[in-house]
């Protein structure tokens, strides 16, 4: 707690004049953490207030990085001002397999359908107190998941700079409304290999195939 209250001071004063901090807490497993976390943000805004610091509340987020998280999604959405789902180690969890490790690796695939249901669970919790969504991780930069993320209403995606250009053109390639149609097709598969199957022929179908395809 006292390093943590150390980080918040130095970045309430940061923003001093700014007012555009946000706070997004990670790993977050269940209310009581962020409970606490929010009294100790609340305590150091008011000991800089004290002290003389023009100093504002900032937004408050949650990292979705584990189960509990997602079967919590509506009580943490109530507590905070975003929600953030992190898919590297949410898919991780889910489908118990340490990407790092190489024996187990290739069982790692965050277009599995058990991650799909779960960011639907993430994002219908969130929209029931209007908070807003956002994704990071592999599964943002990859193409092929980009139209089912934008089929399930998710409002921001963070990536690398090299996938940038790859998924903003299948956003430009898909109305809203085709990318539910796919959505709500890839939730009912029950393979991983189903899905990227799936959404390969759907962008084969745009002509992106050369999205996914090396030299194409």
């Amino acid at each position: 707690p006292e390093i943590f209250l150390t980080q918040v001071r130095a970045m309430l004063r940061a923003a001093v004049d700014l007012d555009n901090l946000k706070i997004m807490l990670p790993m977050i497993s269940g209310v009581a953490e962020v409970d606490e976390l929010k009294l100790l943000i609340n305590r150091a805004h008011d000991e800089l207030l004290e002290e003389g610091y023009a100093v504002s509340m900032p937004q408050i987020g949650v990292m979705i990085e584990v189960p509990s998280a997602v079967y919590m999604i509506e009580e943490l959405a109530r507590r905070v001002d975003f929600v953030s789902v992190g898919t590297n180690d949410l898919t991780q969890y889910l489908l118990a397999v340490d990407r790092n490790n190489t024996r187990v690796a290739d069982l790692y695939d965050d277009l599995h359908p058990a991650v799909l249901r779960a960011l639907e669970q993430v994002v219908r919790g969130a929209r029931l107190f209007n908070r807003p969504v956002s994704v990071c991780g592999e599964l943002a930069g990859n193409p092929m998941a980009t139209v089912l993320l934008m089929g399930l209403g998710v409002d921001s995606l963070s990536m690398s700079v090299g996938s940038l250009t790859k998924v903003k053109w299948v956003v430009r390639s898909f109305s809203v409304s085709r990318a539910r149609q796919l959505l709500h097709a890839a939730l009912r598969m029950e393979e991983a290999d189903q899905v990227r199957r799936f959404m390969e022929n759907a962008l084969d179908d745009m002509g992106l195939g050369g999205l996914f395809r090396p030299g194409l």
